[in-house]
């Protein structure tokens, strides 16, 4: 038997004992899983627009976006959600063309007995409303100061405000068409929870408009280089921004192509009815990216999309097959009963490239079924092999895993064609050894349940050597993907006697 010392010489004289390591097979790494974040920061925030940085928190984060930015509220957001996984920043400026959105509230009739306002801003779980206790010596101006004072107060909402006679103004600190998805409203709690109007106060609330131009991506994204983020929270869903991280993810020139094989997924947030929804889905067709669409909640879409993103991390990371459907989001408010979907609507979104949620009696939202956007392959024909969003994270899994098996075992072997006599133990390998390898990782895949029918794998598994390059081994891996238990359909055939 040869042994294949890679740097022992064989001419070595000197006595007596001499040891190298050899880890080719004791390799059982695995990835970090990285997430990223990415927002737009204030002219407070002390990141370096376009270049990523790890996190250190949420507290951190109002630092590095400035207080009330929107990378600081999806930091929190993301955090609620995965406390333990290594995240990353993208920090953004507001693009230097930019118009910030603005809205406001009008006190239209003065109170006339004591009582609180409870405004929710960007409302978000866990997060209390801007209150304000008014009387009834107070006219509609002094109410108008006194609101735009409690805002400003709460230095970590993503809005200023100032009041002129009986109006309050508040404008977006993020420029761009995000700040146009800042919801504002009263009492969203109710009066169960003893959120009711004052005695004679009136407010008229104009809800934040003409927010405009988002950030370029293309510089920021090449920032990123190599370094691998599985769970990417995108804040944007404007067309531009949208195709940007298509082409940033993309399969065939992006992250998941064969030259990069750095994989991740994007997810976002989406507010509109249910036929805006239906056309935004139908417009998009990207299995790189999953879109959430609801209705008429307080949380803004990109608040939503951190969330989202930290639930599947903390889920993908102990394993990514299972599914992640009943996992509860943490920052996201449940719409008003009346603007939920209801079960067809919801099925109507899944078969438009729009994942769904469920919310509990309690208002807690649970994920109902995190689809991708892709819906037609090249021909424009229906086509769900990427539907699920389980499925690209599993084929990163097992493509990660063959890759380690691969650069590990076979980093420095001679290739032999099949049939070759050679001395056990020689650094050669052949495709039928190959083959044989790839089996056994395929069953220990199958024991782990990320994939199944190993029979069925083994037979239909090609490994040869490439007809025109002797140095070359080609495969075919027909992998079968672990399914997931989606729908459980049960037919009561009863009799009474």
């Amino acid at each position: 038997m040869t042994v294949p010392f890679k740097n022992i010489p064989a001419n070595l004289r000197v006595p007596l004992f001499h040891a190298e390591l050899d880890n080719s097979q004791a390799n059982s790494g695995a990835s970090t899983q990285r997430a990223l974040i990415i927002g737009q920061i204030t002219s407070a925030g002390t990141g370096t627009p376009g270049v990523p940085q790890i996190s250190q928190g949420a507290t951190e984060a109002k630092s590095i976006g400035g207080a009330g930015s929107m990378l600081a509220l999806m930091t929190a957001a993301y955090r609620q959600a995965d406390p333990f996984g290594e995240v990353w920043y993208l920090p953004l400026a507001d693009d230097g063309s930019a118009v910030a959105a603005s809205g406001s509230i009008a006190v239209t009739s003065a109170p006339t007995a004591t009582g609180v306002i409870y405004l929710y801003i960007a409302g978000i779980s866990g997060v209390p409303p801007v209150t304000l206790t008014v009387t009834a010596t107070q006219s509609a101006a002094q109410v108008a100061t006194a609101l735009a004072a409690a805002i400003n107060a709460q230095s970590d909402l993503p809005v200023t405000a100032t009041a002129s006679t009986s109006t309050v103004t508040v404008t977006a600190k993020n420029k761009g068409l995000a700040g146009n998805d800042i919801d504002i409203r009263l009492n969203y709690r109710g009066a169960a929870s003893g959120e009711v109007m004052p005695t004679g106060l009136a407010l008229t609330i104009t809800q934040m408009s003409g927010g405009a131009v988002n950030p370029a991506l293309t510089t920021a994204f090449a920032n990123l280089l190599d370094q691998e983020f599985d769970f990417i929270a995108f804040p944007y869903t404007d067309a531009n921004s949208l195709d940007a991280m298509k082409a940033f993810l993309s399969s065939t020139t992006g992250r998941w192509s064969w030259s990069k094989q750095i994989y991740g997924h994007a997810f976002c947030g989406y507010r509109g009815t249910l036929g805006a929804l239906t056309t935004f889905g139908n417009g998009r067709n990207d299995e790189h990216v999953s879109v959430m669409g609801f209705n008429d909640s307080p949380t803004p879409a990109w608040v939503l999309a951190a969330d989202l993103a930290g639930t599947v991390a903390t889920s993908v990371r102990a394993d990514p097959a299972r599914p992640v459907q009943t996992l509860a989001l943490s920052s996201f408010l449940a719409p008003p009963l009346a603007s939920r979907f209801a079960l067809g609507d919801r099925n109507t979104l899944l078969w438009d490239g729009i994942s769904t949620f469920t919310v509990a009696s309690d208002g807690t939202v649970a994920i109902e079924n995190l689809i991708t956007t892709y819906q037609l392959n090249s021909f424009g024909q229906p086509d769900n092999s990427y539907l699920e969003v389980e499925t690209l994270y599993t084929l990163a899994y097992v493509l990660r895993a063959l890759r380690s098996v691969v650069t590990s075992k076979y980093a420095r072997m001679k290739l032999a064609a099949d049939g070759t006599r050679f001395a056990p133990g020689s650094s050669i390998v052949t495709p039928a050894i190959i083959k044989a390898d790839l089996i056994a990782q395929y069953q220990q895949l199958e024991y782990d349940g990320f994939v199944q029918q190993s029979a069925v794998f083994a037979q239909g598994l090609i490994v040869q050597q490439n007809s025109t390059n002797p140095n070359r081994v080609d495969v075919i891996y027909p992998a079968v993907l672990i399914a997931q238990l989606r729908v459980f359909a049960l037919l009561m055939q009863f009799r009474l006697s």
